[in-house]
């Protein structure tokens, strides 16, 4: 007798064996069912062998109270003890599945299945299950009859017998014998039927690509004709019953439960297509209507029941139009897209935990094989196979993927395939995701032989294989790429220069020659540098695959390469930054601007690669003109302190582009940015506030070359337009005004003079060409115009505002700011404009309809002739012109009364506009979207042509480009335009209202 508060000898015992209940184990032990086998220490550790020992040993105690005799039982204890093969293989099935414990529960005799141990049960094909099967008559008879199969399946598999390919495709083969079973019975029902017509399934997916999960729905789809002399639509209506009728049988619930859904959806126009069609009907809708993802999922498809010479008929006609499909226009961009939408549908709460189609998921690694296949297996038919491994084997053999890589990959799919495999063996529900509860994490480990801390291990045995599968997934399509070029080591099979052009084609490379002459000058030879491209290449390519125009961006990588190879830290950050080589490529591929500004200072790569994303950060108004004061402070002159400015100009726009490229395209560490207007207003203000610190760091070069500290006259630039708005664009002149004062005691001709040589020698200076771009300051909204002086006094501009100011001058003077020069003079200029642009009593109605009637003339005169207005962004309906000058409008009216409509900012004045009850909030969101729309189209068209322009591109390539900047993936353009003209049109109506109607 155990001593009250001590553990008894077998408690301590059952811990060290694996249980967690040790007490409800030890109460079972004693109970009357194992009185006989208690002491037997063999049936301990064959229990502490198993996946949960605690759970083995419930359910063995359940099986033997099932029993309905007591001699049963006794044949049950005796078996049990005396045969190895049946206690390892019971014990080890009732340890990992609860859901087959319950069927020996209720079919108490079903054990003796796991007894035999015969080459064919070890090792049974489609024919032996179907023996198996064969006695079943019902539905309900041959749920039985499969989950006896299956018993003794799982136990082949949790006893190591099979590893898990094996154990997939003898699921496979057990789903091929039921569904020929099924269609027995269906077929038995139903005689006349089966007469009239050939009827053949054809297994999709994992059931036709031999690697069938426990529980996994069974894709098939049905193919029907007529028996000679048959009439084709009663033939094929007849094939649809019997169709529907194995479908139920597998799928539908009865006391024993289902066996599985039998899923047609994979079949032409899905759920929405005819359940049954013939040969010729399916030939026809691939031939014409197919989708690429449509011939991927063909890849695996297999003729499993029915009439197989069918079967046979259907697949031989199909399979050249499945290896046709890599030829489609988008093909690769079609395939990564549809994988693209099947991580985004996944539950936030559950990425994580999802090991089929989650990143580094068990998709990813089919995917990558699925798209090898369908561009090289045109040419090797060796590629050919719908099972994962043998396909990766086959490619691996063939020089398609690297031998390291292909054996990474196998090791990884394996695992979590098992994985997998004993998440559902247990309840036999279909289920992808890894569960929380520490108990099952317990069994899942210990029943792929983690026996020690089995949670922690499997959780780390998870996350290296799944990150091994993210790394690996997009580069095993590229690395050959580099192979093709680059010496091998012995053994290794190369991609042919064919093969390698083949998969740059379908990559979308428009030049796959010049692509392989880029790859191999900057890939091959033993130097470090060449180690390290290696390395880079295959994801890099993969980057640039992801754009509109991937020869572009490797061109420029090989040009910045070219630039920076020798310099120490180039390819060190690109190796070691983990966001750097991705923004690279995003910037190299995004269009022309982003690549040419950094051409010429290519250590401004630099910047991608600062920690945290801060290196992207846009820099302050306060810190870009501190900079070059003092950059302008250290030159001899004004050329070259002019020089230094602009330098510092190119290096900030480039920074700023590549910030919004990076942010539009989104990365693997940075999504895409939700809220496209806060991208809008960061590269307005960017913009603007490096236009600025440029004109009074140039300001101050000039007026030191000239007259040292001090300038005969105070000094002021006022940004107009969308500069004195914060809304400058890349490509945007600097609307400007200037403003002198003369000091005391200077003549006012002389001030004069000074301030004109001091605006000609700025405007000069900045626009001299160099490798930096001009930067075009633009005085045409001065008081009269061209034909005005360019610089005048603040009496002087006091004096023409009051005598012949024109309402259009009033109307411009809204975006008055001053950016440059004298502070208090530039205050003193706004003290005077304020009167004009916010008039005391509001606009008069006159005044308003002279603005209409210039508005109007504008949209007629202005608008560039064969352009079409419905596509212009800046005068077109709906239109940038549209918006600003329906807000300026309300400014004019209310900004006397409304203190928040007295900015430069349209965004700004809008959001007062609605906050006063003056613009509703609908109508001010549909101006909003259109305005941050337009403006996105404009700055997406320089980021990719390199010039400014108004209306989208017309070469397609350029389009496209824009396309991906807003979003839109290759073959999306028509959305895009159809999106813009949606906007525009809601926002003209809105502005048809309140500009032209208020």
């Amino acid at each position: 007798m155990t001593a009250p508060g001590r553990r008894s000898s077998t408690f301590t015992r059952l811990l060290r064996h694996g249980f967690t209940d040790a007490s409800a184990a030890e109460r079972l032990l004693d109970g009357v069912e194992l009185a006989p086998v208690r002491s037997d220490p063999v049936l301990l550790d064959a229990l502490g062998a198993t996946a949960d020992p605690d759970l083995a040993l419930r359910s063995l105690v359940r099986l033997l109270e099932a029993q309905p005799e007591p001699a049963a039982r006794r044949e049950l204890l005796d078996t049990l003890t005396a045969s190895k093969p049946l206690r390892d293989r019971l014990l080890g099935v009732l340890g990992a599945s609860e859901a087959l414990g319950d069927h020996l529960a209720r079919h108490t005799g079903d054990w003796r299945a796991l007894v035999t141990y015969e080459p064919r049960d070890l090792h049974p094909g489609v024919e032996e299950f179907e023996e198996c099967l064969g006695g079943a008559g019902d539905p309900v008879a041959l749920r039985v009859a499969y989950r006896r199969c299956l018993l003794s399946l799982a136990a082949r598999d949790v006893c190591g017998t099979i590893d898990v390919a094996e154990t997939a495709a003898e699921l496979a083969d057990l789903a091929t014998a039921t569904l020929r079973a099924a269609l027995r019975i269906a077929a038995g029902a139903a005689p006349e039927d089966a007469a009239r017509c050939r009827l053949a399934v054809i297994a999709m997916g994992k059931c036709g690509g031999h690697e069938l999960n426990y529980v996994s729905d069974v894709d098939v789809i049905f193919v029907g004709e007529p028996v000679e002399g048959a009439d084709e639509t009663e033939a094929v209506r007849a094939a649809t019953r019997l169709a529907s009728h194995l479908m139920r049988i597998c799928s539908e619930t009865t006391v024993e439960g289902s066996i599985w859904p039998v899923d047609a959806n994979l079949r032409p126009e899905g759920r929405n297509g005819p359940l049954v069609r013939t040969l010729s009907s399916h030939l026809a809708y691939y031939q014409r209507w197919a989708k690429t993802w449509e011939f991927q999922a063909l890849l695996k498809a297999r003729p499993v029941a029915g009439d197989l010479a069918l079967g046979e008929e259907y697949v031989a006609a199909l399979q050249p139009l499945v290896w046709q499909a890599a030829e489609r226009e988008n093909f690769v961009a079609d395939v990564q897209q549809m994988r693209r939408r099947v991580v985004e549908n996944i539950p936030v709460a559950e990425v994580d935990r999802q090991l089929k189609l989650g990143p580094g998921g068990l998709r990813d690694v089919e995917f990558a094989v699925q798209l090898l296949q369908l561009v090289h297996g045109r040419a090797d038919a060796s590629l050919r196979s719908g099972t994962t491994l043998d396909a990766l084997r086959a490619l691996a053999a063939g020089g398609y993927v690297g031998r390291v890589d292909a054996a990474q990959l196998d090791e990884a799919y394996r695992f979590l395939r098992s994985m997998e495999h004993r998440i559902q063996l247990h309840r036999l529900r279909r289920t992808h995701l890894v569960p929380e509860d520490e108990a099952d994490l317990r069994r899942i480990g210990r029943s792929l032989g983690l026996r020690n801390d089995p949670v922690p291990s499997l959780l780390r045995e998870w996350r290296r294989h799944a990150a091994v599968v993210r790394r690996l997934h997009e580069k095993l399509f590229y690395r050959p790429l580099l192979d093709a070029v680059a010496a091998l080591a012995p053994g290794e099979a190369r991609l042919s220069a064919e093969a390698a052009r083949e998969r740059l084609v379908a990559l979308g490379y428009a030049d796959p020659a010049a692509a392989l002459r880029h790859l191999e000058a900057l890939a091959s030879g033993v130097t470090r540098k060449a180690a390290i491209q290696r390395t880079l290449l295959p994801v890099l390519l993969g980057w640039f695959a992801d754009s509109a125009d991937p020869d572009t961006g490797l061109l420029n990588f090989r040009k910045v390469s070219d630039a920076l190879g020798n310099t120490p830290w180039y390819l060190r950050l690109l190796r070691d930054e983990g966001a750097a080589a991705e923004n690279l490529a995003r910037v190299l591929s995004a269009g022309r601007l982003a690549p040419d500004l950094l051409m010429r200072a290519p250590e401004a790569v630099a910047l991608l690669g600062e920690g945290d994303g801060r290196g992207l950060a846009p820099r302050g108004r306060e810190q870009l003109e501190a900079e070059i004061l003092a950059a302008v402070g250290r030159a001899e002159g004004a050329v070259q302190g002019v020089t230094a400015a602009r330098g510092v100009r190119r290096r900030e726009l480039f920074r700023t582009a590549a910030a919004d490229i990076v942010a539009s395209y989104g990365t693997e560490t940075q999504p895409v940015v939700a809220d496209p207007g806060a991208l809008v207003d960061q590269v307005g203000a960017a913009v603007s506030d490096l236009t600025a610190a440029t004109l009074a760091g140039t300001l101050r070069a000039v007026v030191r070359e000239g007259w040292g500290d001090e300038l005969p006259t105070r000094f002021a630039v006022i940004g107009m337009g969308r500069f004195g708005g914060h809304e400058l664009g890349y490509g945007s002149d600097a609307d400007v005004l200037f403003v002198h004062e003369p000091r005391d005691g200077v003549a006012e001709r002389e001030a004069g003079e000074a301030a004109n040589r001091v605006v000609a020698e700025l405007r000069r200076l900045l626009q001299v060409p160099s490798a930096d771009p001009p930067l075009i300051v633009d005085a045409d909204l001065r008081p009269e115009g061209k034909s005005g002086p360019l610089v005048r006094t603040l009496k002087s501009y006091e004096a023409y505002y009051r005598r012949w100011s024109l309402t259009w001058e009033s109307h411009a003077l809204l975006r008055a700011e001053p950016v440059a020069g004298d502070p208090e003079l530039g205050r003193r200029f706004v003290e005077l404009v304020d009167p004009l642009r916010y008039p005391e009593r509001g606009l008069g109605e006159d005044a308003a309809r002279e603005i209409r009637r210039l508005k109007a003339r504008m949209e007629t005169e202005r608008m560039p002739r064969g352009a079409d207005p419905k596509l212009h962004v800046k005068l077109g309906p709906g239109g940038l012109s549209d918006v600003e000058w329906t807000v300026q409008l309300t400014q004019l009216r209310h900004a006397h009364e409304v203190p928040g409509l007295r900015t430069t900012r349209t965004r700004a004045a809008l959001v007062a506009a609605r906050e006063a009850g003056l613009v509703g909030a609908e109508e001010a969101g549909i101006l909003d979207e259109a305005w941050v729309l337009a403006t996105r189209v404009r700055n997406a068209v320089m980021l990719v042509r390199g010039r400014a322009a108004d209306t989208f591109p017309t070469e397609s390539r350029e389009l496209a480009a824009v396309g991906r900047y807003l979003g839109y993936g290759d073959g999306h353009v028509g959305d895009m335009l159809d999106a813009y003209r949606r906007t525009a049109r809601r926002a003209r109506g809105v502005v048809e209202e309140l500009f032209y109607g208020g």
